[in-house]
């Protein structure tokens, strides 16, 4: 179900543009504040605009920030893992000690810091927090090479003489990515919450780019008078993000019964 749900909101993102959609930012054409209708399935906003629509086209910026930023995340955190756990020493000291710093700065305090300073755009909200990803899953493969690193297999690798990179690549990596993954997913879903967060207090995407923080924003406005306009885009961030949370929870069982099968 929960796979399915995230699957449904990527699909409708990736052909937005080939359904038959409203304008998400076509302001004034329809009546302002309807209700749900045949015509527009979530009614229109207090500008007229779809709501169906911009929830649509707003997971696009959602995905993107998700996806793209904790993929920055795996790659610099998950390389950096990988070398600390498995050469320990000072480099491991000093990575580790500098991504307790890193998790110790107030996230929100980074970004809007970041955001202020360089400007609003989708590619400072996905760098900025693919910056802050970096040290949680640095944290995880870490953790978890170090695990690896003195399993017979790996030690075996070494005594046959083995160079460093192969183990890692061929020995190590495959075990540690698994958690890592489950992991990606459940910090897909915080990014996701993050931009939510940034767009809600007007530091994501500009408008008119819809996002899902930026309607329930707006809604804010209107909430006695039609709570709808706030709760539509509210729900799908709640779904999706508690369907990446179910989805991330089943990966990491998954592989934690075929590895206790092995």
């Amino acid at each position: 179900m929960s796979v399915g749900w995230v699957a449904l909101v990527i699909l409708l993102a990736v052909l937005a543009n080939l359904l038959p959609l409203d304008d998400p930012n076509g302001i004034g054409s329809s009546l302002p504040k309807q209700s749900p209708s045949l015509q527009h399935l979530l009614g229109t906003d207090s500008l007229g605009r779809d709501i169906f629509s911009r929830i649509i086209f707003g997971a696009r910026v959602s995905l993107i920030v998700g996806f793209t930023s904790i993929f920055i995340g795996m790659v610099v955190g998950g390389t950096l893992g990988l070398i600390a756990g498995f050469y320990r020493g000072p480099l491991d000291a000093i990575f580790d000690g500098a991504s307790t710093v890193a998790l110790a700065f107030p996230a929100l305090v980074f970004l809007l810091a970041i955001v202020a300073a360089v400007g609003q755009s989708l590619f400072t909200v996905v760098v900025s927090i693919g910056i802050l990803s970096i040290a949680p899953l640095f944290r995880i493969v870490r953790a978890n090479t170090i695990v690896y690193a003195q399993r017979e297999f790996v030690l075996a690798a070494r005594a046959l003489g083995a160079r460093r990179i192969r183990i890692m690549a061929r020995e190590i990596l495959p075990n540690v990515l698994p958690t890592a993954l489950s992991f990606a997913l459940v910090a897909v879903a915080i990014a996701i919450v993050a931009e939510g967060a940034l767009a809600f207090l007007g530091l994501s995407v500009r408008p008119p780019t819809p996002t899902w923080g930026g309607m329930i924003s707006e809604g804010r406005t209107s909430l006695e008078q039609d709570a709808l306009i706030c709760l539509w885009p509210s729900l799908a961030l709640f779904f999706t993000v508690l369907a990446l949370n179910f989805a991330g929870d089943r990966l990491r069982s998954f592989f934690e019964i075929r590895e206790g099968g092995l």
